[in-house]
């Protein structure tokens, strides 16, 4: 697996030298510079609502419920380690989750099960939200032909994909497709082996369901704050491009976003999709600004911002291990199931 993930990104990183060598990159520090102080700060500052609203809405999620200001600063920190670890593994955003249920078993005490269940219901209810957010943004990109002829067949073909793997996704959960499979396994020749981990996801299955019918309300909750999160990307690219002194409508702003984090879904293999972001916005920004070199110097924008929150999620790491007097490796390592702390 790790000669694969190199040679993700080792495409990844050639298609972002391909990106520089044919851009202006004089335009490019130009716009960058005009960010100013101000802009460096401010920028990634507007991400912390966003992580603000996504550590609510996981809040929400949790069964038995977890509530409380203490729980709340708990899963923030959780949060932005979880987060961190997901930008550098390139496994659809999935690689720091684990992380987030060790964390939460080792420090907090949540058993893995309630743990590991709020955490999928969790990114269930992330990708509907950016499912909904990506309709509303390629609807506005094709309204008002913010996004070039030539690509909107494609955006069109990769949100029709993503839907339907989202519908199969949560079809899995609320049909207890695992269960039954497991089941049907079991009855087979050789399905003794598995029949002593079946009550396990027989488990995990009615927690799912029960977040999606009996806990409705908080499920529907926590999908509108996600939907929030996805909305604070698209305002802090007005606010990039209003500090680079080149301003769009917030209409622009929403589906410039929805288009980028449409290629990012489908660019899931590359680590932090490095490369295809900046490929991306070079493409699109530029035919709506006539400006060349702007499209660049946003996603480098952008990734400095990135690049605070993953410095920012392993300091965390590094703190919440001295606290517990566990060095990082071993804090992440995994624990016994039996609800108490370690």
């Amino acid at each position: 697996m790790k000669p694969l993930r190199l040679l993700f990104l080792l495409l990844g990183i050639a298609l972002l030298a391909f990106v520089v060598t044919r851009t202006d990159l004089a335009a490019v520090a130009t716009h960058v510079g005009a960010l100013g102080w101000a802009g460096v700060l401010l920028i990634p500052a507007i991400s912390i609502f966003a992580f603000l609203a996504d550590t609510w809405s996981w809040q929400l999620l949790i069964s038995p419920p977890r509530r409380g200001g203490a729980w709340f600063y708990a899963l923030w920190k959780v949060r932005m380690v979880g987060a961190a670890v997901n930008k550098v593994t390139p496994v659809v955003g999935l690689g720091g989750e684990p992380v987030k249920a060790v964390m939460l078993k080792k420090l907090y005490g949540l058993p893995y099960r309630e743990g590991v269940a709020s955490l999928l219901v969790a990114k269930t209810a992330n990708l509907i939200a950016l499912v909904i957010f990506l309709s509303i943004g390629i609807a506005l990109a094709f309204a008002g032909n913010s996004l070039p002829d030539q690509y909107r067949l494609a955006a069109a073909a990769g949100l029709a994909v993503l839907i339907v793997g989202i519908g199969i996704v949560y079809a899995v959960q609320r049909l207890r497709i695992a269960s039954s499979l497991g089941a049907w396994f079991a009855r087979r020749r050789y399905g003794a082996r598995i029949a002593g981990v079946l009550h396990h996801v027989d488990d995990m299955d009615e927690r799912l369901v029960r977040a999606y019918t009996q806990d409705r309300r908080r499920f529907v909750t926590a999908t509108f704050l996600t939907f929030l999160n996805w909305m604070v990307g698209a305002g802090e690219l007005y606010v990039i491009f209003w500090f680079t002194g080149h301003p769009i409508s917030a209409v622009e702003a929403v589906a410039i976003t929805a288009a980028v984090e449409l290629v990012r879904a489908g660019t899931f293999f590359i680590p932090a999709s490095i490369g295809a972001e900046e490929a991306a916005l070079a493409l699109i920004v530029t035919p709506i600004t006539g400006e060349p070199g702007l499209g660049l110097a946003v996603a480098l924008i952008r990734r400095y911002r990135e690049l605070v929150y993953i410095v920012w999620g392993f300091l965390i790491a590094w703190w919440m291990s001295g606290q517990s007097h566990q060095p990082v490796g071993q804090l992440l390592s995994s624990a016994n199931d039996d609800g108490t702390p370690t």
